[in-house]
């Protein structure tokens, strides 16, 4: 894992592109502050799936949908309703 935060690290770090527009943003008057996330999983292979005689990997069924209960209640904005709306995210009217 170091490893390749290494190699994103450099690559970034050596990118012209980069470089050239960090450059034109100083040379506009504005200090730079660079931040990128990234989100790299590692999922350790089933030793058990085998392939067939077609090729095709053997996958197991998919889990049973997960059941989120409520534990509490939140207050809401209007600012709340109208992100959730435009999300299209709809809310019990009991929960107002």
């Amino acid at each position: 894992m170091q490893e390749l935060g290494n190699a994103i690290n450099e690559s970034l770090s050596d990118s012209d592109r980069i470089a050239a527009a960090i450059g034109e943003i100083k040379r506009a008057g504005y200090d730079v502050f660079l931040v990128l996330e990234a989100t790299i999983g590692f999922n350790k292979r089933d030793e058990s799936a085998e392939e067939d005689s077609e090729g095709e990997v053997e996958t197991e069924q998919p889990a049973a949908k997960p059941r989120f209960e409520s534990t509490g209640k939140i207050k809401l904005t209007s600012q709340d309703h109208k992100f959730l709306k435009a999300l299209k995210i709809a809310i019990d009217e009991e929960q107002r």
